[in-house]
């Protein structure tokens, strides 16, 4: 028996989707199965429904430039290269975080720090890629952005609404379904807090829909002179467009259907905008948002300058992690807060910081992540990494771990090569306790 919902809870689920009997068996009642009370049919009808029920997402918050750790999650207070940043206490004993995330210390508890990133790529469009996709861009293969794959791998037949939605204006490191092809490209939304552009018909229903068949009809003309591919490409957008336009789904977008409360709770910035967004798109269905805010490129007036993003971040972060779970979808969503690389130990005669990938910070909640701890170490100045090294294949398999996807899975590139969704690397175990 084949299954279309591909991602698993305690079931084992094979790489054509299809659930293994005893591994599903383990996980219902083995007395109602021996009495006779419960076939087969009737086990997979139930654990459908509990899949869907408990479908897995991922809120990515891109901070697109690289933050700097010392002025964000792992600062150095006492040492030179910490600068002027001081440390808080957190809701976690023995945590401190910096000074410019007051709102975020509260929900420490919540949240698991990995202190110890570290990658050689200092470069913004190679490391950008890298973090999206696991992989170093090459000329041959289109290497599928990892909120592509979750949108194959997690798919949700009810949705009308894309799988993975991209919202602000920062990524532009050319990751997206590649060579899973255009049903998996993200839909960018530059600004939340407003419907998509054009995403209304501008005529009655009924005669949208018979400009539809029309558009059919001559497309079917050009694809019998050879163009088959293309058509289909172009039907599948608008398939796609229209499903999407035509939905009651499309109110996840509107954000006045929030509480005046909630809005406010989530701070007016457009990326804490971008954030309620994602959780209300969460809500509908979508099982991978990435949500950015541009600016860390911190090479001068490294202080201030973070000050005032991290103003932008530090309530939407906080209030994001405490909405989850108050509405009880914070173990089914896992919230990451992350960029490309970190910044130089040293504060250069501009007063700021300039690329370094050695070592870097990661935030991550939710999705069956342990909060209140903190992975691996740096030196007393922060220069390198002491103790548990993390690489960007180590955490993509941990995201895989936690939203329940085979990083091993082999996608096939149009020159034949399988590629993995995350090609090396191990989870870092100690996120899930």
């Amino acid at each position: 028996m084949t299954m279309h919902l591909r991602h698993q809870v305690d079931v084992s689920v094979s790489r054509r989707g299809a659930i293994h009997r005893r591994d599903f068996l383990r996980g219902i009642s083995t007395a109602a199965v021996a009495a006779g009370t419960l076939g087969w049919s009737d086990l997979v009808t139930l654990q459908a429904g509990e899949l869907k029920k408990r479908g897995k997402s991922i809120i990515l918050l891109w901070m697109q430039g690289g933050p700097s750790p010392f002025e964000t999650f792992s600062p150095k207070p006492g040492h030179e290269n910490g600068g002027e940043t001081k440390a808080i206490d957190t809701s976690v004993a023995g945590i401190q975080i910096s000074e410019n995330f007051p709102q975020t210390a509260k929900v420490m508890h919540e949240a698991a720090l990995i202190r110890s990133m570290t990658s050689k790529e200092g470069s913004h469009p190679r490391a950008t890629y890298l973090a999206h996709t696991g992989y170093l861009p090459t000329a041959n293969v289109k290497y599928p952005a990892f909120g592509s794959n979750v949108a194959d791998q997690l798919p949700r037949p009810e949705l009308d609404l894309p799988s993975f939605v991209r919202i602000g204006n920062g990524n532009r490191d050319g990751s997206g379904g590649g060579l899973l092809g255009i049903d998996f490209d993200p839909f960018v939304l530059n600004k939340a807090g407003e419907l998509p552009t054009n995403a209304k018909p501008t005529t009655a229903e009924n005669r949208y829909s018979r400009r539809l068949d029309l558009l059919g009809r001559l497309e079917a003309d050009y694809a019998a002179q050879g163009a088959d591919y293309e058509v289909s490409e172009h039907n599948k957008l608008y398939r796609k467009a229209s499903k999407m336009i035509l939905s009651s789904q499309m109110k996840a977008f509107d954000l006045e259907d929030e509480p005046a409360a909630v809005r406010a709770a989530y701070g007016d910035s457009e990326f804490g905008m971008g954030c309620l967004l994602a959780r209300r798109l969460v809500e509908t269905g979508v099982p991978s948002i990435e949500v950015t805010l541009n600016g860390w490129d911190t090479h001068f007036e490294n202080f201030p300058r973070v000050r005032e993003l991290a103003g932008q971040v530090d309530t939407p972060l906080a209030y994001l992690i405490t909405d989850l779970k108050q509405r009880g979808m914070l173990d089914d969503t896992l919230v990451v807060w992350m960029g490309e690389f970190g910044r130089t130990p040293r504060i250069n005669p501009r007063a700021g910081r300039d690329h370094y990938p050695k070592a870097f910070n990661v935030l991550l909640a939710g999705g069956g992540v342990r909060g209140g701890q903190v992975i691996g170490t740096t030196d007393a100045g922060g220069a390198a990494v002491e103790d548990r090294p993390v690489t960007v294949p180590d955490l993509l398999q941990s995201f895989c771990q936690s939203l329940g996807i085979d990083a091993s899975y082999e996608n096939i590139a149009p020159n034949g090569r399988p590629i993995k969704i995350v090609d090396g690397g191990s989870p870092v175990s100690e996120l899930f306790g």
